[in-house]
């Protein structure tokens, strides 16, 4: 197993709903200590990592926590009713097993709802609702529940773990945006002779309104900021390529525009920094304009009086899933189109 993909196994393991990314925190602070001057976290909770250089400062960011459910309700029965934390699609979390993380540690539960063998014949033609849908835990009481440590406010994420699809595809939970932190982690890694100033900042609660993406880049105004992130691919059945001409295995995406006027449009300096880094290099890359979906770089472009942003993304299929499906040569060439890019940016200044 390559030492990119043995990260990435780590990291989508790992568990870091939007609030609660403590565990995914430290993990990443233990990787990224060698490769970096200084490293800290903020009042926010975004672990910031620099490598001290001179001008300009780049400001790159991935995101640390997934999407997740919160627990809200617990019936006298012992059963878990929730909420979602971040952007779910419903009929994704029926039937799941899911993981219930409380002061003494893991509970286990599965999401269950009014069996179809039950259901009129209305009921059975609409999808289910998650408002309908509630966590079994094999608790007996609302106390037995107590007892184990599950009450209101218990975050919950998916239990799956990563594994390996065919010869170079990978899933798992979590790769929006455990990937994106691979990658910069990577970046870290292979950055050599870079004069400008880093600051590698892995944000949280981005899947709740982009926050730690806003604050960070607030506190530190850099020159410029590159975005490390995941995008959905039009390259499987369900979906049209006109909807998203991006697929696995043909590169990293840079992003030209997205979720039309509430993204980011990418300064053309920018875009064009970006795609001749990637030809300097020979690097494969495809480009996207999406309508639906923002990064971290639709509020660090705002900040202050606005900071020149792009953003860098692996292919990926089914996001916002607990089995979100990539190839690890895109990862790969997501980490070093971004070195490349690292490495002139000084071009644009």
């Amino acid at each position: 197993m390559s030492r990119l993909k043995y990260l990435l196994e780590k990291l989508s393991n790992a568990h870091g709903v939007s609030g609660y990314e403590n565990n995914v925190r430290q993990m990443i602070w233990d990787e990224v200590r060698p490769y970096v001057d200084e490293i800290r976290t903020d009042k926010m909770g975004n672990l910031i990592a620099t490598k001290h250089g001179g001008s300009p400062r780049i400001m790159l960011a991935a995101h640390m926590d997934e999407i997740g459910l919160m627990a809200k309700y617990v019936d006298d029965k012992g059963f878990i009713y929730f909420t979602a934390t971040g952007g779910w699609f419903d009929q994704t979390l029926l039937n799941q097993r899911m993981i219930l993380h409380t002061q003494s540690g893991h509970v286990y539960g599965v999401i269950g709802s009014k069996p179809p063998h039950a259901m009129k014949e209305e009921e059975m033609k609409k999808p289910v609702k998650a408002e309908d849908m509630f966590i079994d835990m094999g608790a007996t009481s609302r106390e037995d529940a107590q007892m184990l440590g599950v009450m209101a406010g218990t975050p919950i994420t998916s239990d799956i773990e990563f594994r390996s699809l065919g010869k170079d595809m990978v899933t798992g939970k979590a790769l929006d945006d455990r990937g994106g932190c691979a990658v910069l982690i990577e970046v870290l890694r292979q950055m050599k002779d870079v004069k400008a100033t880093v600051h590698a900042v892995f944000t949280v609660q981005e899947e709740v309104g982009l926050k730690g993406g806003r604050t960070s880049a607030f506190g530190l105004y850099p020159d410029i900021a590159l975005v490390s992130e995941v995008t959905f691919t039009g390259d499987h059945p369900g979906i049209e390529m006109k909807d998203q001409a991006l697929e696995i295995g043909k590169g990293p995406v840079i992003t030209v525009s997205d979720a039309e006027g509430d993204g980011i449009i990418v300064p053309e300096h920018v875009l064009r920094w970006l795609k001749q880094a990637a030809e300097a290099n020979n690097i494969p890359y495809q480009l996207k304009v999406g309508t639906r979906g923002q990064t971290d770089a639709s509020i660090i472009h705002l900040s202050r009086e606005g900071i020149p942003t792009g953003v860098i993304s692996t292919p990926s299929r089914y996001i916002h899933t607990p089995v979100t499906v990539m190839k690890m040569s895109d990862l790969e060439k997501s980490a070093e189109l971004i070195v490349k890019a690292v490495e002139s940016v000084d071009r644009l200044f």
